[in-house]
C-alpha cells in the first residue's frame, strides 16, 4: 500500500521552487515569549517555521485560556475568539506565516518607558515583571492608558502590545498561561514548543515583517521587502 504523506500548501510551493534540500535551512529558528532561567538562556515558546501552516489554532487556544467565562458559577475556557488572542499569526506573500507574541525582552523597554511612579511598597510601575514567570504584567488599576508601552514596542520590537481603543490600556501581553502555554499544547502541527534556548537565538526580538523577509529569501531565493 502506498504511504500517503500530508503536505502543507507552503511545503508544496517550496518543493516546487527549491527542492526538498532547502527545507531544513530555517527549521527551528525563531522564538516568542521567554521565561528567564539564567544569564545566557531563557525558556521560550520556540517556532519551527517549516511546520507552521498558518491555521491559527494557537490564537484560538490562547484566547480560550486567557478569556475564561463564568458558566453556572464555574470558570470555563472561553469561546476562543482569535481577535482576543495574545499570539497572532501574520500572513505574507509569497506564502510565509509568522506567529508572534510578546518576546518578554530581557531589557523590557515597555516596562522601562512606563511613566507611572513605582509603588512605595512593591516598587512596581503600572507595567512590571512577574517574579515567577518573568512575564510582563499590567496593573490596570494604576495604568493611565498613555500608550507609551505600545509605542516603544512598535518602534523597537514586534509591535505586539496593542492599546484598548476604549481606555488606551495595553493588551495582547503573553501570560505563558501560568507556565503551560496553551498555544504550544494545541498547535496542530507541532510548530510551537516550550523549551530552553540561547539568548542570542537567530530572529529573536525581530519585527514580524523582518522575519518574513528573511524566511522568504531563504525559502524562495528572492529578496523581498515586507513593509
Amino acid at each position: 500500500m502506498t504511504k500517503l504523506v500530508a503536505h502543507t500548501r507552503r511545503a508544496f510551493v517550496r518543493n516546487v521552487t527549491l527542492g526538498a534540500g532547502a527545507l531544513a535551512m530555517f527549521r527551528g529558528i525563531g522564538l516568542l515569549a521567554a521565561q528567564a532561567s539564567g544569564d545566557t538562556k531563557v525558556k521560550a515558546i520556540f517556532i519551527d517555521f517549516d511546520k507552521c501552516s498558518g491555521c491559527r489554532t494557537c490564537e484560538m487556544a490562547c484566547s480560550a485560556f486567557n478569556h475564561r467565562a463564568d458558566v453556572g458559577g464555574k470558570m470555563m475556557e472561553g469561546l476562543g475568539n482569535p481577535e482576543l488572542s495574545n499570539i497572532r499569526v501574520w500572513h505574507y506573500n509569497p506564502d510565509v506565516d509568522v506567529p508572534v507574541t510578546c518576546f518578554l525582552c530581557s531589557d523590557a523597554p515597555c516596562v522601562e518607558t512606563c511613566p507611572v511612579e513605582k509603588h512605595p511598597s512593591t516598587g512596581r510601575k503600572a507595567l512590571y515583571r512577574d517574579p515567577l514567570l518573568h512575564t510582563v504584567v499590567c496593573d490596570y488599576d494604576r495604568c493611565i492608558g498613555c500608550g507609551s508601552c505600545a509605542v516603544v514596542c512598535a518602534s523597537s520590537r514586534g509591535g505586539v502590545i496593542e492599546r484598548n481603543p476604549e481606555n488606551g490600556k495595553p493588551g495582547r501581553i503573553c501570560t505563558l498561561c501560568g507556565g503551560d502555554p496553551s498555544c504550544v499544547k494545541y498547535c496542530t502541527y507541532g510548530a510551537l514548543s516550550f523549551r530552553e534556548i540561547e539568548l542570542d537565538e537567530p530572529l529573536r526580538n525581530m519585527k514580524p515583517g523582518d522575519i518574513a523577509g528573511k524566511l522568504i529569501e531563504k525559502y524562495y531565493e528572492i529578496t523581498h521587502r515586507v513593509n
